[in-house]
């Protein structure tokens, strides 16, 4: 019998002031049990920098959450999609492959992934020049220790404040506070 997914709640007050968006987004995120805590977080940093496109790009009328995840490879992590059922943004958290990058750019208007371990850079280095044309790809690193933090944040239950300012995103519970700036690869 299969191990089912393990459910997150949280409360996200976002105040993007790059952006100037201002929003409270409750969110469920499932957690398939190969993932960990600090992947989870990941796809909810990567959901906060990203939630200003959803005013944007659908002036407020898409849907902005968590796709399936490590179950569905075909789905993203995190996405945004028009009332029409189009992808406009779609996130990828960890080291994808080339094939599923190159697919993603083709089915969305944008594609983004946020890598985070200690082997992104030997990642990056082997897919770097094959990816160079995908115009509509950008890659960030989130810095191992940064991603470790954050997984110190996560709770089944968990009330989030994530403040960006100037790029780098502040976010903040009563468990304590993790100060993220991705770092632009791409």
């Amino acid at each position: 019998m299969a191990i089912k997914s393990t459910i997150y709640k949280a409360n996200l007050s976002i105040a993007d002031i790059d952006h100037n968006y201002y929003a409270d987004h409750n969110l469920t995120l499932a957690r398939h049990p190969s993932e960990t805590d600090e992947r989870m977080m990941v796809r909810l940093v990567a959901l906060a920098l990203n939630a200003h496109q959803l005013q944007d790009l659908c002036n407020g009328d898409g849907t902005l959450g968590f796709g399936a995840g490590l179950s569905d490879p075909d789905n993203p992590d995190v996405h945004l999609t028009d009332f029409t059922g189009a992808k406009r943004v779609w996130i990828e958290v960890g080291q994808p492959e080339e094939k599923p990058i190159t697919k993603a750019c083709n089915k969305s208007d944008h594609m983004l992934v946020y890598c985070f371990n200690h082997a992104a850079e030997i990642w990056w280095k082997g897919l770097e020049g094959k990816l160079a044309r995908q115009a509509k790809l950008e890659v960030f690193r989130i810095p191992s220790e940064v991603s470790q933090a954050l997984a110190d944040l996560a709770e089944r239950s968990m009330q989030l404040q994530a403040t960006i300012q100037e790029g780098q995103l502040t976010l903040s519970s009563d468990k304590g506070t993790v100060f993220v700036e991705p770092i632009r690869w791409k």
